[in-house]
């Protein structure tokens, strides 16, 4: 399994809305691409501006696919300003 961690940190004043695309995005990647097997959402109660995701993925070729989904790419031009900081991170599932 290909396991993506990403990290952000939200711009305060756009916080509710990056929560509501994250979100929109996460159920389409759930419910519309075959290869991805998980996509939690978490957020920080103490750091509100922290949001953390688990992406799970069949391989590198079903992350991949979901980069070019339309609704990935509208999801990442709309949030892309509201971004303060960004940090992805790649794994391979071991157990």
């Amino acid at each position: 399994m290909y396991v993506v961690t990403v990290e952000f940190e939200i711009k305060p004043e756009k916080l509710q809305d990056f929560r509501a695309q994250m979100v929109a995005n996460a159920r389409a990647s759930r419910e519309r691409e075959p290869g991805c097997r998980q996509f939690d959402v978490c957020a920080d109660p103490a750091k509100p501006g922290l949001i953390f995701l688990y992406e799970v993925y069949d391989n590198r070729a079903a992350f991949d696919a979901h980069l070019a989904t339309e609704h990935f790419k509208a999801f990442d031009r709309t949030v892309a300003p509201w971004i303060a900081s960004k940090d992805v991170r790649i794994y391979e599932r071991l157990a």
